[in-house]
């Protein structure tokens, strides 16, 4: 092959893998939906991107082109047809994902939620002890501003996603299980095959698998050794003692492994949900080989992911915060997780909701979730790969939600109404478009502090 043509090419996953081949010398175009800053950053790195359906850009050569294709673009697209049509060797992002990490040593992170921050914070543990990886993350380091690492070793660190069973593709060495909640309804049907699909994960592993204690994961399912993790049950085998969070939200802890205790851990991300998930790279990091002080040193250097509970603004009397949270148990971990960071002060989230499937099947956990902030706008739902589904809105959500104070806005109106808002901490919410709003927003606070 000497072209690698990308349908869906702006998605993180996509992106991720196109930059690869890319690094590997091969010519890398094609065509996503939408421009976002991560095209933008693809076309500078010399990747061509068209936002136009466009068949006749396909590579001429079936021959000497791959084509990878993500399951999130609609099967009528006539590049994808003229792919199929034609005989282009044409692969789904996870199956491609899967042959690249064949014959390597595959650290992979599943899970409903904290996946994309522990795989991030596991890349950089290893790439800042000296050990080195490959890395295809599920969103951008704030520490080397890519989801891409390269490294000669062959060790690659995957995010292992569930949607469309895409992680069944990965046989890892060693294995991390974040959660296992409801999600992806729309493709699994009910909760039992969501975890079926967990157990098949788990039985593809071949060395370790670190599971936080509580999923409906177990060593009857898998070959590997299993190892737990938990930010509050003392009897898993890594766990944070005396975890306890500064007067900045950055917790501080020693970590309980099964074979002793790594002291004066500093997270260097807030919140109590990242101290969690640092507990699981320390795992990962631990029985992959790494030093203990390499370990230790490397989670006070994480500077996080971008969108994960990201800070724009952070002042005594105005802050403003952006996460990626878009189901109900991402939304209650990230909530309370600035309750500890912001302590006593007033929180207005702003949430938009992703996809009408996930709305319709979640919408009272939903409005419980977001009924712990002190006040909600909430936006309609982005639709992403989905059609209309009648009956279906954010009302759904609103009219359940108790917390004091709530509005329902269309996302057009939102500059408009934050221009007279009363702030103390603001945070944005959602896997949609809603971070298209955050240079405005930052812009808005920046303005009003300049005032102050």
């Amino acid at each position: 092959m000497k072209n690698v043509y990308f349908i869906g090419i702006g998605g993180i996953g996509m992106s991720a893998i196109a930059r690869y081949y890319k690094f590997k010398g091969f010519e890398v175009a094609g065509y996503d939906r939408t421009p976002s800053d991560l095209t933008f950053a693809l076309e500078r790195e010399g990747i061509d991107v068209h936002y136009m359906d466009r068949p006749d850009l396909l590579p001429e050569d079936k021959n000497e082109t791959l084509v990878v294709y993500t399951p999130a673009v609609p099967d009528d697209l006539k590049e994808l047809v003229k792919a199929r049509e034609e005989g282009y060797l044409l692969l789904k992002r996870s199956r491609t994902l899967g042959e690249i990490a064949r014959g390597q040593r595959c650290l992979a992170v599943a899970g409903t939620h904290g996946k994309t921050t522990t795989s991030t914070l596991i890349a950089h543990i290893l790439t800042q002890s000296g050990e080195g990886c490959s890395a295809f993350l599920g969103g951008i380091s704030r520490n080397y501003d890519t989801n891409l690492l390269m490294s000669e070793n062959p060790t690659i660190v995957a995010e292992a996603d569930e949607f469309d069973r895409s992680f069944l593709q990965l046989f890892p060495e060693i294995a991390v299980i974040t959660a296992v909640d409801p999600d992806h309804l729309d493709i699994y049907g009910d909760y039992a095959h969501v975890v079926e699909a967990f157990k098949m994960f788990a039985s593809q592993v071949s060395g370790i698998l670190i599971a936080k204690k509580g999923t409906p994961i177990g060593p009857e399912d898998t070959k590997a050794r299993v190892f737990t993790y938990h930010y509050t049950d003392p009897t898993a085998d890594y766990y944070p003692i005396d975890a306890r969070p500064d007067e900045c939200g950055y917790f501080h802890y020693n970590l309980q492994t099964p074979t002793g205790i790594v002291e004066d851990i500093r997270v260097g991300t807030p919140g109590w949900v990242n101290c969690e998930n640092s507990v699981a790279a320390a795992a990962v990091a631990l029985c992959y080989g790494i030093p203990a002080d390499a370990v230790r040193e490397a989670i006070g250097s994480f500077e996080g992911v971008k969108r994960r509970l990201e800070v724009h603004v952070n002042t005594p009397g105005l802050s403003y915060i952006d996460d990626y949270a878009h189901h109900p148990a991402e939304l209650a971990s990230a909530i309370t997780s600035m309750r500890d960071i912001f302590p006593g002060r007033k929180i207005t989230a702003i949430f938009q909701p992703h996809l009408y499937t996930r709305t319709r099947d979640f919408a009272p956990a939903f409005a419980k979730s977001l009924s712990q902030v002190d006040k909600l706008i909430l936006l309609d739902i982005y639709p992403a790969r989905e059609e209309p589904i009648p009956g279906v809105s954010s009302e759904m959500i609103f009219k359940d939600v108790t917390a004091p104070e709530k509005v329902l806005l269309k996302k057009e109106e939102l500059m408009d109404y934050l221009s007279d808002e009363p702030l103390d901490v603001l945070v944005t919410f959602g896997a949609g478009n809603i971070d298209r709003f955050i240079e405005p927003i930052t812009g808005l606070l920046k303005k009003r502090l300049k005032t102050i």
